[in-house]
């Protein structure tokens, strides 16, 4: 048997919450305004579950069995954002009922940018409700948040890659150039060691001409992968002042990291498809499958960059860690030389690694004329999507904290 009955009726006229509420008392004990009995409520901030006022109480006193109709009035915030009301029975210095499994009136209520309060649902509720209702607002949130936030700040992504592109060769003869020709000139160096030197073949087309094109093809996703990941331990440290001076959005500077590395990948893929248009007189239609290569990469690169940068703000030698870690993942990924020069044993091991599936899958569309393994590609976007949802959620965890520690 519940040990209080409440049946409320809540009203809002302009900026004042109206509950009226007919009580009665269920339990076999007294109710006395002496021992503190009142009826009261807690107004929360709903996305955090953070108290925001601790209301006014109305001193009860009700017999077992009794019944009485209160009435209270609350001013609702005129800061914006979303909020619910616990409308409950309590006991000064003694508890809040509602946080002992009691029933209690719950309350949403919305706060747009004038001020202007809107009344949601109103129900009698116990805390094993409130409990489900907050775990399913947070899979929701942690499956929605990533895009969302993405989205709303595209405008503030776009502006700060353009700045961050050309803040990094600015006085330079070269200018924005550099962003070509330094992925270029990389190319060109591995090229020569791998190619040249040592004289790799690809089983697929053994000639140089076709050492090259494996080899680029399979540099393209690294490119922007490793450009994303190897800068975002330091990114909300060098934008410290951003974190500590203003509100800003902070979760944008990761997604800026693996947009400007998308840049990157951007220019050498029109390179590299000229290239392979005047190598073999046209460029398959497969490449047309490319899209859908992009999105476990884009998905995988964000997660990781969310969880790297906020890890970095309390492990300050992350960066060196990751560099070396970077430099290990591209020598064990058969970006420079064929994967029939894996020793069997390491090869059952390379379908674990998900920058070779990346690299396959664009041989596949842009040299191969075929589409990427689709089951493989699958796998990589489910376990893609699962690193970006717990990097973000990782992320939001620690955010208020950046400010303390940077």
């Amino acid at each position: 048997m519940s040990e209080v009955f409440l049946r409320p009726t809540v009203a809002l006229q302009e900026r004042t919450l109206t509950v009226r509420l007919d009580v009665r008392n269920t339990t076999r004990s007294a109710w006395t305004q002496a021992e503190g009995w009142a009826i009261g409520y807690h107004l929360f901030d709903d996305p955090t579950s953070t108290l925001v006022i601790d209301g006014e109480r109305t001193p009860v006193s009700l017999k077992p069995g009794e019944n009485l109709q209160t009435e209270l009035s609350i001013i609702t915030p005129p800061e914006p954002g979303e909020y619910c009301i616990y409308v409950s029975v309590m006991q000064e210095h003694v508890a809040w009922w509602y946080e002992r499994g009691w029933p209690f009136v719950l309350i949403d209520l919305a706060v747009d940018d004038e001020g202007t309060a809107t009344l949601g649902r109103s129900r009698v509720a116990d805390m094993r409700t409130v409990r489900l209702r907050r775990a399913g607002r947070s899979l929701t949130r942690a499956l929605t948040l990533p895009f969302s936030a993405t989205w709303n700040n595209r405008s503030l992504i776009r502006t700060l890659v353009r700045r961050d592109v050309m803040s990094r060769y600015t006085g330079s003869f070269g200018g924005a150039f550099w962003t070509v020709l330094n992925p270029l000139l990389l190319m060109l160096t591995y090229f020569f060691v791998f190619g040249v030197v040592m004289n790799t073949k690809f089983d697929n087309d053994p000639s140089r001409t076709g050492f090259a094109l494996y080899f680029l093809a399979g540099m393209l996703p690294w490119l922007a992968f490793s450009e994303a990941i190897g800068r975002a331990p330091f990114v909300l440290l060098e934008n410290r002042n951003f974190i500590k001076k203003l509100v800003f959005p902070v979760e944008t500077l990761p997604i800026n990291l693996v947009v400007s590395g998308l840049v990157t990948e951007f220019f050498g893929l029109i390179l590299f498809v000229l290239a392979l248009g005047l190598l073999r007189g046209s460029v398959s239609a497969s490449v047309l499958y490319l899209p859908l290569v992009l999105i476990p990469q884009i998905f995988l690169t964000a997660g990781l960059a969310w969880f790297l940068s906020a890890l970095a703000v309390f492990l300050r030698d992350l960066g060196q860690i990751i560099g070396y870690l970077l430099t290990v993942l591209m020598f064990l990924t058969p970006i420079f030389y064929p994967e029939s020069k894996v020793p069997s044993v390491a090869a059952s091991l390379l379908k674990f690694n998900p920058i070779y599936v990346l690299v396959r899958a664009y041989r596949a569309t842009l040299l191969e004329g075929r589409a990427p393994d689709f089951s493989s590609l699958a796998v990589l976007t489910l376990i893609s999507i699962l690193v970006l949802i717990g990097g973000h959620a990782w992320f939001y965890k620690l955010r208020k904290s950046f400010p303390d520690l940077i």
